[in-house]
């Protein structure tokens, strides 16, 4: 799991410094005042966060995390990559936010901070990089206050089916393995020419629920999209609510989002 742990550090610390001033997350347009949440995770986290202690995980260089603090939150966000916790700290230094950031392993975090946490935040392209989700909805619940929630958006797992081209079934829904493959790009930089190797899993929606259900963490919000707030897979096409899948209009799931909270008791 190890090799696993530097193939994909590597992969997104080369990423991080591609990302970092790509027009796709728009950095200028954000230090402007640009909030990059998207409605579907908004409609879940709400518009004032004053004096809630907040935990953004897998944070890449920290837009989300930063427009939680604009919220009102005092943030920490987490990520594996070195590289992209060294922006982050830039953008928050150039915002002048209140925010924290720490760089280590989601799967590692109680050896680096300690909580509770009013709110746990994750979006998408994350769960992916997880081999299992047991740890990652074990510690979820252990860094949650009482009553305190986990809000999640993730693109779901029927897109990480197809192929890239969305043209064939080409991985199975259930976690059957590590994929370990090689890539030219992104989506945010498509004419890099470096190639890198990455390592991902997919997680079907039983693995997510499960993790965090037998975490002791209650389920209070549920909801599936046939669009992605972003432009960020092949064959889109623009509708009014975000992006779909030429062909595959209003037929394949591309994001879910849920909210669960810890009891109070």
């Amino acid at each position: 799991m190890q090799d696993y742990l530097r193939i994909n550090r590597d992969f997104w610390n080369h990423r991080a410094a591609q990302h970092f001033d790509s027009a796709f997350y728009d950095n200028p347009g954000f230090l402007a005042g640009r909030n990059p949440l998207n409605a579907i995770e908004m409609a879940l986290l709400g518009n004032d966060l004053s004096g809630q202690r907040a935990l953004h995980l897998m944070c890449h260089f920290g837009q989300d995390t930063l427009a939680l603090a604009r919220l009102g939150a005092m943030v920490t966000g987490v990520d594996l990559s070195d590289v992209a916790i060294a922006q982050a700290r830039s953008l928050q230094r150039q915002t002048g936010l209140a925010a924290d950031f720490v760089n280590c392993n989601v799967l590692e975090i109680d050896e680096h901070l300690a909580g509770p946490f009013d709110l746990v935040f994750s979006s998408y392209g994350t769960i992916g990089w997880l081999p299992e989700l047991t740890r990652w909805g074990q510690l979820i619940g252990q860094f949650l206050k009482p009553g305190g929630r986990f809000v999640f958006a993730e693109f779901h797992p029927v897109v990480w089916m197809l192929d890239d081209a969305f043209t064939y079934f080409q991985y199975p829904y259930f976690n059957a393995a590590a994929y370990v493959e090689e890539s030219q790009g992104s989506y945010a930089a498509p004419t890099d020419p470096l190639v890198h190797a990455s390592a991902y899993w997919n997680h079907s929606l039983a693995d997510v629920l499960t993790a965090l259900l037998q975490a002791g963490l209650t389920l209070t919000h549920f909801s599936e999209y046939d669009y992605s707030p972003y432009d960020c897979f092949a064959k889109t096409i623009k509708t009014e609510q975000g992006y779909q899948i030429q062909g595959l209009e209003g037929k394949l799931p591309m994001v879910f989002a849920l909210e669960v909270r810890k009891p109070l008791h």
